[in-house]
């Protein structure tokens, strides 16, 4: 009776009791996300958009290095919903991961789902969002990442922290334009507007009030917490006369550097240090899209907040916006990123597979199905489609976690292969119709615990050749090498980093260029893995990985929670 009286004052207190044995208990933050519709006003218009809690962008989620929080989803929208904690490991619990189809059937309206998150090495800033359909263009937040009680920063502690979430706007209802791309077979319209922290800025209709402050004392260091939350387009993001020093990505921390820019892809965080060093005065922040490919139709705005510095001074009329690179500067994109490193010190070891036993090659290509009466929108009245080694996801029926936790057979086939069919020049610039057209189906890859994987991404340049964010559930991954054109396998592994590579979770391959990642398959499960530009995720660039049980049970899948939603 009081160990029963004990479990309901916590849990009114929005905690939960998660024990190890039997004598082993700790108290875990409680959240509550209401997904509902939420009318919000945007470039002159309102709409409804789906939210959590009503918020837009939605609640910030604390925590600390290594622990659990567990999260109650209500379901109160008008359409199915599934939400993922991007880049938070989740070991040995696939069941919380989120993708739906892949770890869970969606959340159905008037549905409710309790999700376990259990933090482990990560530490920085991540977020999560939904990963049904494209709804995570208003369905998300930021998850903050604190070092343990008694720990500290790598890097000198900032006077203040913010979160800065980057992205895109739609005045069309997303549930509408995703069935519209999906049926007609075509590009998606653009978005009508790129966003910070939720408004478009300074140079949009009807936004000018609205628009994001950064207030700041001169003198003072600050940490940006920055987040690529747009659904369709890698990011160049900057601040107007003020450097920032990158110190972490992924929720892994990085060696500092300098940088007058940043760019950053779908999915990636980058935390940022910068100084209030400049004259006092009101500054532009700025972001806008990269686009490598050629012919790719993308949003050319540019979305704005202000940084102020607080004091009496007189202010200029107009604030000074930075100097962005160009939308198709591939070398400012790539320089970026490939200055990325690991922290690599005592505290920060890094851990490179070195003795690789299952290398992996795989090709990332845009594709074209063929249409009745080339009716489709896309090139010569075909379906546009996505594929990797030329095989393009189809979601099954029920999820595949639950197929393979429970032998349901005929969900899914294991036959996805290591290499590509055909070898051919993967970045010519004309290359056969033949080519174009991919399979289909829903095949998984096999790993075995604790192998040692590399996979060399190679982009293609099928159809439109252009920048693929390749995401990984369930793994931070090293990023050993990269670059344009075709991938050697001569020469090319000779320039890996395999002293400090950086620790990511979310990684773009250049256009027409390859990335090599590796990681240790240690958390058995089913774990997705996809392009992170939404288009190319809904036409089949995707490959799911289930990574089979070791010995031992710390090695084994976590049983299912109770209330998984129904398929």
């Amino acid at each position: 009776m009081l160990a029963m009286r004990i479990l309901i004052s916590l849990q009114l207190l929005g905690l939960t009791l998660l024990c190890v044995g039997i004598f082993h208990c700790q108290a875990s933050p409680r959240y509550t996300f209401v997904v509902e519709e939420t009318p919000y006003r945007r470039l002159c218009s309102t709409k409804n958009i789906l939210t959590v809690n009503g918020q837009f962008p939605g609640p910030t989620l604390y925590a600390r290095s290594g622990d659990t929080i567990i999260v109650d989803v209500y379901n109160k929208g008008n359409r199915n919903i599934t939400i993922h904690w991007h880049g938070v490991k989740q070991l040995r619990n696939p069941w919380s991961d989120g993708p739906d189809y892949i770890t869970q059937c969606p959340i159905q309206p008037g549905g409710s789902f309790t999700q376990t998150i259990m933090f482990s090495s990560e530490e920085g800033t991540l977020w999560w969002h939904a990963h049904s359909e494209w709804d995570r263009a208003t369905v998300l937040g930021a998850i903050v990442i604190y070092p343990n009680r008694g720990a500290t920063y790598p890097f000198p502690k900032p006077h203040a922290e913010f979160p800065i979430i980057l992205g895109e706007w739609w005045k069309e209802d997303m549930g509408q334009l995703y069935k519209k791309t999906i049926q007609n077979g075509g590009e998606p319209n653009m978005s009508s507007a790129f966003l910070i922290n939720g408004q478009p800025g300074d140079l949009y209709p009807c936004s000018k009030p609205d628009t994001f402050k950064l207030m700041v004392d001169y003198g003072k260091t600050y940490l940006l917490r920055l987040i690529n939350s747009a659904v369709q387009e890698i990011m160049f993001f900057s601040i107007a006369n003020h450097k920032v020093t990158v110190v972490g990505s992924d929720a892994s921390y990085t060696k500092p550097f300098s940088s007058d820019y940043v760019t950053i892809s779908p999915g990636q965080t980058i935390d940022l240090l910068f100084t209030a060093d400049q004259s006092p005065n009101h500054y532009y922040i700025a972001a806008k899209a990269y686009v490598g490919g050629a012919g790719i139709v993308y949003d050319n705005t540019t979305t704005t907040a202000i940084l102020q510095y607080n004091g009496n001074y007189t202010s200029t009329s107009i604030p000074s916006l930075p100097n962005l690179p160009s939308h198709n500067d591939t070398k400012a994109s790539v320089h970026f990123t490939g200055s990325l490193r690991s922290l690599a010190d005592q505290n920060h070891p890094v851990d490179v597979p070195r003795k690789i036993t299952t290398p992996l090659f795989y090709t990332l290509s845009v594709n074209t199905l063929p249409c009745l009466n080339n009716s489709c929108a896309g090139p010569n009245g075909t379906r546009l489609s996505a594929s990797v080694n030329n095989i393009s996801f189809v979601d099954p029926s029920i999820d595949i976690l639950q197929a393979y936790y429970y032998h349901v057979n005929g969900v899914f086939r294991t036959r996805f292969p290591n290499f590509p069919p055909l070898l051919f020049n993967f970045t010519a610039q004309d290359l056969p119709l033949y080519l174009q057209t991919p399979k289909q189906g829903t095949e998984v890859k096999i790993l075995k615990y604790n192998a040692t994987v590399e996979i060399v991404f190679q982009g293609t340049n099928l159809v439109a050749g252009d920048d693929h964010p390749m995401h990984l559930h369930g793994f931070s991954f090293y990023v050993v090498g990269w670059g344009l054109g075709n991938f050697d396998k001569d020469k090319d592994p000779l320039t890996y980093n395999l002293v400090d590579p950086p620790l990511l979770n979310t990684i773009a391959v250049p256009v027409n260029g390859w990335t090599t990642v590796r990681f240790k398959a240690n958390n058995p499960g089913v774990w997705f893995m996809h392009c992170h530009l939404d288009r190319h995720m809904s036409w089949g660039m995707d490959v799911t990985f289930i990574v089979e049980n070791g010995k031992g049970l710390g090695a084994q899948i976590l049983p299912p929670p109770p209330g998984m939603p129904p398929c």
